[in-house]
């Protein structure tokens, strides 16, 4: 399933906003300061700056209950058992890492961009941003790549080697799609992911969610119902707003069309078309407890991205 090539070592020079390097994404993390991510979503053991759903000995307080075999001694609230005259017990709740999922969608349709940058930019770069967020937080970062035909899987980890590996290989497939770029179906990817995934975990789709359909729905929903979710629909503002009045040639998957943009009934199919789409995606997200964010390409995405 991974992409065959080597891994290379990309230059500190941006390829003006056609693909990112290794540089660009460490370079995110510069907005850090801009994000919060709350939650208690927990998988492991290991002791992180989140409260824990567990409960045992940790750091904060939960509760006192009824003394039961096997209780640590130590955690007896002698002031209560005096008062009932049986023992009773402190029940405290740990800090423990949350596990972090982003699925990245690098396929055909997200290569493409009239501002700024690419879609499949912006993309990687929301990535990145949540993996440093991640670590900074002492999650567990992993991610599931999908190029439209390929995918890519690194498991949730909590170093700094990991997260510089997963950040060659976005770097490494955004340079790859502008030669070779697939129209696949995330609907098969997201099968991966829900295969991937253990236990209750916080997930963030970054896609354009192009052709919503009843199948991608129902696939978000099966991944909603074990993990925190977040859609993060990217899209260009020539997907929200029709090209200024002309005639325009377009390509896409060796198929060119030419098309005039003046026409009033050409214009308000185009707008409907893009805002039926987001809006089918929102509803979907209301209706499954998924939060949705839109992050428009030409638009600072760490100002967009609002993830409490």
């Amino acid at each position: 399933m991974e992409q065959s090539g080597n891994i290379q070592q990309n230059s500190a020079e941006s390829l003006n906003g056609l693909a990112v390097t290794i540089d660009d994404l460490i370079a995110e993390q510069k907005y850090l300061p801009y994000l919060s991510l709350k939650g208690n979503y927990v998988t492991s053991k290991n002791v992180g700056n989140v409260k824990s759903v567990f409960k045992g000995r940790g750091l904060e307080f939960e509760e006192v209950r009824a003394y039961m075999f096997g209780d640590d001694i130590r955690d007896i609230d002698w002031r209560v058992t005096a008062r009932k005259f049986t023992p009773y017990t402190k029940v405290f709740s740990e800090e423990k890492d949350r596990e972090i999922i982003v699925f990245l969608d690098l396929s055909a349709t997200m290569v493409f961009g009239t501002r700024r940058e690419l879609k499949s930019v912006t993309a990687c770069r929301v990535a990145a941003l949540l993996g440093w967020l991640t670590l900074r937080n002492k999650d567990r970062f992993g991610i599931l790549i999908y190029d439209g035909k390929h995918t890519f899987y690194v498991k949730p980890q909590n170093n700094s080697q990991s997260l510089m590996y997963i950040f060659r290989k976005i770097a490494q497939i955004s340079q790859n799609i502008l030669k070779q770029s697939y129209a696949g179906d995330i609907s098969e990817a997201l099968d991966l992911l829900e295969y991937h995934r253990k236990g209750r975990n916080t997930i963030f789709i970054i896609s354009d969610f192009f052709n919503y359909n009843k199948t991608k729905s129902e696939k978000i929903a099966m991944l909603a119902k074990k993990s925190k979710l977040y859609c993060i629909n990217i899209f260009d503002v020539v997907e929200e707003v029709a090209p200024r009045e002309g005639v325009y040639a377009a390509q896409y998957d060796n198929q060119k069309v030419i098309f005039n943009s003046g026409t009033a009934d050409f214009r308000a199919s185009y707008y409907n078309y893009f805002k039926e789409n987001r809006e089918k995606i929102k509803k979907n997200c209301q209706k499954f407890l998924c939060k949705y964010i839109e992050i428009r390409t030409d638009v600072p995405f760490f100002k967009q991205l609002r993830l409490s």
